[in-house]
């Protein structure tokens, strides 16, 4: 499991790209419900990321 800010933020990073590379995918396949799922899950990766004051104080 990650412990440091930073691992959590890598693996945050990773999530992101992932969802971001299948929502061009769906969004091509116009497959509207997916496209919807994938920005939720965008926004709650994003939200995660760039949240105040930080995951941690390991900094």
């Amino acid at each position: 499991m990650p412990t440091t800010e930073k691992e959590i933020n890598n693996n945050l990073f990773d999530q992101l790209e992932i969802v971001e590379e299948a929502l061009k995918r769906a969004r091509r396949e116009q497959a509207s419900e997916t496209v919807e799922y994938l920005e939720e899950k965008k926004k709650y990766i994003e939200r995660k990321l760039y949240q105040k004051p930080s995951l941690s104080n390991n900094e």
